[in-house]
């Protein structure tokens, strides 16, 4: 049977490889040291690359942390995306909130920087923010407010309940050292992790139900 789908070539799938080394490297680096704090030398002997083979890819340091800062975005953002009008609200919340909670538990050091990034004033990330994210949250928004005015949702201002979702769940992430002082657990406790998300889940639900 003859497709049109072209496979990946051995050198694409090296070339792909390389890139995500680097770019895992450069997150390790940047989320402990931010952008001013690590050296693409760092970088380069960490993704087992050399320094020149690395600025083939990332001309330079400001390039490649953009890169990173995208990347992240895409697997924060993914969750969001997949609200649709045609979901029975407090269900698709409840859902939303657990995947956030797992990309908190699974990419801990991405959400870090991300808020680094934010609380230097986002300086590298400012066209995304308003680009992309600004558009993406005005669409979800937008079906945040259907479902209130169909009566599904008590009325809250959308982009608060979007902000209240991101701060609880990236929280996690963002203060893991806090909450295992205080808990004395992380989100990688299985146990733990469950808590989190039936207590969270409860607590916004609660907030937003009809009554």
């Amino acid at each position: 049977m003859k497709t049109d789908e072209k496979k990946p070539t051995r050198r694409s799938r090296a070339v792909a490889a390389k890139r995500a080394a680097i770019l895992e490297a450069a997150l390790a680096f940047f989320s402990q040291f931010g952008i001013h704090g690590t050296t693409l030398d760092q970088v380069a002997e960490r993704a087992d690359v050399s320094k020149t083979n690395l600025l083939y890819y990332y001309p330079s340091k400001e390039v490649l942390y953009v890169a990173v800062l995208k990347e992240i975005l895409d697997v924060w953002l993914a969750p969001l995306r997949a609200l649709a009008h045609d979901q029975d609200p407090l269900m698709a919340i409840r859902r939303y909130i657990r995947l956030k909670l797992e990309v908190s538990r699974d990419f801990p050091q991405a959400s870090r920087l991300f808020c680094l990034e934010m609380l230097q004033g986002a300086p590298l990330l400012k066209g995304e923010l308003a680009g992309d994210l600004k558009q993406l949250v005005d669409e979800k928004a937008a079906i945040i407010e259907r479902w209130i005015d169909e009566g599904r949702l008590a009325g809250v201002q959308p982009q608060h309940l979007i902000f209240m979702l991101w701060a609880t769940t990236q929280h996690y992430a963002d203060f893991a050292s806090q909450v295992e002082a205080v808990t004395g657990q992380t989100l990688s406790d299985p146990q733990f992790f469950d808590q989190t998300v039936d207590n969270v889940q409860r607590m916004i639900i609660e907030g937003i139900r009809v009554r």
